[in-house]
């Protein structure tokens, strides 16, 4: 099984979604924060289920969707994938 490693980057971005939504409703923001978590768990038995970013064009650097928000992860190697930001898809991406 692959292990995920959660960047700083990405950690503030779970943080930051987080409180935004919860300025509106707290229930929402778990809910949300819970769901994009829980996305990731997919990439521990396919690694390879995201698409490729289409900023970077890299066969390395994927991404999840869930929602509105683009989870985008590198794979390390075959047994290791760094969660390396969230974003909402509205932004523009900057990697």
């Amino acid at each position: 099984m692959v292990k995920l490693i959660w960047t700083y980057q990405a950690i503030n971005d779970l943080s930051d979604i987080g409180d935004y939504i919860a300025e509106n409703s707290e229930k929402y923001a778990k809910l949300t924060i819970e769901k994009l978590f829980e996305k990731t768990n997919l990439l521990k038995t396919f690694p390879q289920a995201g698409r490729i970013v289409p900023e970077k064009n890299e066969e390395n650097i994927r991404e999840l969707i869930e929602g509105n928000y683009r989870i985008i992860y590198e794979i390390v190697s075959p047994n290791q994938i760094n969660i390396l930001t969230i974003y909402h898809s509205a932004r523009n991406l900057k990697l």
